[in-house]
């Protein structure tokens, strides 16, 4: 019995020795294999090449193993590297796994690894190559990362027409192996002269290439621009013109300073947008709607990693879809804003145009503005001359900009005082000369006026524009009645249109503690101060049964019209006010009768604001307004302020401004 347990006993003991060996020869690995899984996890690719087997440690230095491994993680900005799905195979010494990690494509998961094991000296050691980078490469392999292209969203006016867009450009550079064969400094005088730069900008860009067969990139030009004939027929001397693909621009000056421009994202911006995934290479928008959209607009890259073999492209690792940008569509009508600026003709103002039944703003315009495909080609130096000329007016937003409104203010002042009964249309003041103050409390302070009737009612002040008849009616407003008349047209509120714009105000404290101040803004003066977008609302309501709708200049679908103040003129004093500034108009001696249109039922105002230190101050400048509304068809209300115009005829000098702008639009 003893014999035959001691037989079974021996039986057993190799099949016991077998299952230890192999339970050890796992366990061994599998400790190989968590230090492996470690190692690359933390990129310590230094102590991951001490696991090599001899044969692979022939195949690649640690030099190149360490660098080969650094290159391909930090490029495609591997992270978070995690091992899983582990299956050991102790009879085949292979280990299968898979590869969890985040990188510029997005999270990546790459299955398929199998690391080969063999025994050196009686430890485990990898034997290891590319496919252990990823299962897919070889010798020879590379692993490349693509930025997939997304596109910026368009900016469009209320027709489709597009005002900005991402579209083609033309870059001309130089070759400089060809170039400097002969006649080089000649070459680059010629070519500085066409393109209207210095030619020591030429000669550092020229400088700053290292690679004679590099192509160097001068400048970028619209393709429409008829010097591009002149380069092209300059290739044998080594002058090229290639394609490009940029932000490209509606070709005119008056949409500049709206639209905007994109430009490299600067350092501060980087940091401010550090969680938008900008990258140090991208374009932000710098200006206008550019900037006030760009998370819209912003188109975000796609990336692409992929393992290239001898130039082709073998297997894609991780892939991110382009996002583009969202296309805007303007309530702006292109034709009008154009026209507009035109006729400003380069003069310092602002101008502004709204529909009066719908809100939406037809025209936003800042003069002098500029074109904004300079800031996609470059700016000449004829360009900046006259820049300097101007002391860079060009860059100042005038349509957000606040003015005295001056003698356009008194539509407030009337449909106020009618309101309160403290204005009566029909009845004759008698005012005597042509400047008045209440009593000699005032000290010297005294208003004038540019007529002199001896006795005026409502239709006259307003026609006339006398300012003692409206400061009189304001005094008899009282200061709450009049600011609280103010607010019924929207001034002291925001103009919430999608684009920032200046608030608006009755005075610098929104008080009128002073009979002089409460005066003086009865007719625009004081301190009040609006856009050319207030006036252009207020002006509106005359077209619009008294009502102002809310502002608009992004189109959204199905989204009708919203009024954002009912009745600021009511309805039994709006035919009064409608007949008593259509008569400035349209009416023999109104102070804009020029500007009447055969045909068209404008009503409207000029107005004359002085900008002086005192009353008494000789050298002050004076601000010119005209502001018209269609209260037939009521598809218009444009309001215009030009600066400066004390010796260019006041207020009369935006009239002729105003009339050809709307000629042309009601053609």
């Amino acid at each position: 019995m003893k014999k035959n347990k001691l037989f079974f006993v021996l039986l057993l003991l190799p099949i016991y020795i077998g299952l230890m060996v192999g339970c050890s020869t796992e366990n061994k690995q599998s400790e190989l294999f968590e230090r492996f899984s470690n190692r690359l996890s933390e990129q310590d690719f230094q102590e991951l090449y001490a696991f090599l087997a001899a044969e692979s440690k022939e195949y690649i230095t640690e030099e190149e193993f360490v660098s080969r491994y650094k290159t391909i993680y930090s490029g495609i900005e591997a992270k978070n590297i995690r091992v899983t799905n582990v299956d050991i195979d102790s009879e085949e010494n292979i280990i299968s796994f898979s590869i969890e990690m985040e990188t510029v494509a997005g999270k990546v998961s790459v299955s398929d690894y199998r690391l080969p094991l063999q025994k050196e000296e009686g430890e485990w050691k990898i034997v290891w190559d590319e496919s252990l980078i990823f299962p897919a490469m070889k010798q020879g392999d590379k692993v490349k990362v693509s930025s997939l292209k997304a596109i910026r969203g368009s900016i469009l006016d209320r027709n489709g027409i597009p005002l900005a867009m991402d579209g083609d450009v033309k870059t001309v550079g130089i070759n400089p192996a060809v170039f400097d064969e002969s006649n080089r400094e000649k070459k680059i005088m010629d070519l500085a002269a066409i393109l209207d730069i210095s030619k020591e900008y030429i000669t550092k860009r020229l400088e700053e290439n290292a690679n004679p067969n590099y192509f160097v990139p001068i400048v970028d030009l619209l393709v429409q621009d008829e010097r591009l004939i002149k380069l092209e027929q300059r290739r044998s001397e080594g002058i090229f013109v290639n394609d490009k693909t940029s932000r490209v621009y509606v070709n005119q000056e008056a949409f500049g300073r709206l639209v905007g421009y994109v430009g490299n994202i600067s350092a501060e911006e980087l940091e401010k947008h550090k969680d938008k995934g900008y990258k140090n290479t991208a374009l932000i928008g710098k200006a206008g709607l550019e900037q006030v959209y760009e998370d819209s607009l912003r188109g975000i890259d796609g990336i692409e990693i992929y393992i290239e073999r001898n130039g082709e492209k073998i297997e894609t690792i991780a892939k991110q879809a382009p996002k583009n940008g969202k296309d805007i569509k303007l309530t702006i009508d292109s034709n009008l804003q154009s026209t507009i600026y035109e006729h400003m003709d380069g003069e310092k103002g602002s101008a502004a145009a709204v529909h009066p039944k719908t809100g939406e703003v037809l025209a936003l315009v800042s003069s002098p503005s500029y074109n904004s495909n300079r800031y996609t080609t470059y700016v000449t130096r004829e360009e900046q001359k006259r820049r300097e000329a101007i002391e860079y007016e060009d860059e100042a937003n005038r349509f957000s900009k606040l003015y005295s409104p001056g003698s356009v203010f008194k539509l407030i002042t009337a449909a106020e005082g009618l309101e309160k009964g403290v204005i009566d249309p029909n009845q004759q003041i008698s005012i005597q000369g042509r400047s008045w103050q209440k009593d000699r409390s005032w000290g010297n302070y005294s208003i004038t006026r540019v007529n002199s009737q001896s006795s005026v009612n409502l239709k006259n002040a307003v026609k006339y524009s006398d300012n003692i008849y409206f400061a009189m009616s304001a005094l008899q407003l009282g200061s709450e009645p009049f600011i609280l008349g103010a607010k019924k047209f929207g001034i002291g509120e925001e103009l919430e249109i999608g684009y920032p714009l200046s608030r608006s105000q009755i005075s610098n404290n929104g008080k009128l503690d002073g009979e002089i101040l409460l005066a003086d803004s009865g007719y625009g003066q004081g301190e009040v101060m609006v856009t050319s977008l207030n006036i252009a609302l207020i002006y509106s309501a005359l077209s619009n049964d008294g009502n102002i709708m809310a502002p608009s200049l992004i189109q959204q679908e199905n989204k009708a019209g919203v009024i954002w103040k009912e009745s600021a003129i009511s309805a039994k004093h709006l035919p009064t006010l409608q007949q008593a500034f259509s008569a400035v108009i349209q009416e023999s001696g109104g102070t804009a009768s020029t500007a009447n249109i055969s045909g068209v039922s404008l009503a409207g105002k000029t107005g004359t604001a002085e900008i002086k230190a005192s009353q008494d101050d000789e050298n002050g400048s004076e601000n010119g307004w005209f502001v018209a509304t269609d209260i037939d068809s009521s598809t218009i209300s444009l309001a215009i302020v030009l600066e400066d115009v004390k010796e260019k005829g006041g207020s009369s000098a935006a009239v002729p401004v105003g009339k050809e702008a709307l000629v042309e639009y009601f053609k």
